[in-house]
């Protein structure tokens, strides 16, 4: 009977270090992550006379519209992650939009949150539609 423990108990060890050195093995395995690649927006951005969020206005007015605008969208769970993220800049009260969405939908939507604190005749929008692939 003792015997049979103490084999039982060099079998259990046995398997959880099997166990154990092949989880180790599977995660030296995966392959590394591939970093995103937005080089393609980056560069219609450096272009002369394009907002960027470096041109930010910084009077109150500026700060709290893209504030107000920013919270809004923010707000709206049913927007993707793009869309969450699109670039809101304000410049002596004019508003640029930039950045990817996943649809048309969710560009409209959030053109008109900004309409809706500026006035739609304050809004540029750049908002890109770039469906998930």
């Amino acid at each position: 009977m003792k015997n049979s423990s103490y084999r039982r108990g060099v079998a259990i060890a046995a398997f959880a270090g099997l166990m154990t050195a092949g989880s180790s093995a599977w995660a030296q395995e995966a392959p590394p992550p591939v970093a995103p690649d937005n080089t393609k927006v980056n560069e219609r951005d450096r272009q002369a006379g394009e907002p960027t969020a470096d041109s930010q206005g910084n009077s109150r007015s500026d700060v709290d519209t893209t504030k107000k605008i920013r919270q809004s969208i923010r707000k709206d769970k049913a927007l993707s992650t793009y869309a969450q993220n699109v670039k809101v800049i304000t410049q002596d009260g004019m508003v640029t939009l930039k950045g990817p969405v996943r649809s048309d939908a969710e560009k409209q939507a959030i053109e008109a949150k900004a309409a809706e604190i500026v006035g739609q005749d304050k809004v540029v929008s750049e908002i890109a539609v770039q469906p998930q692939s």
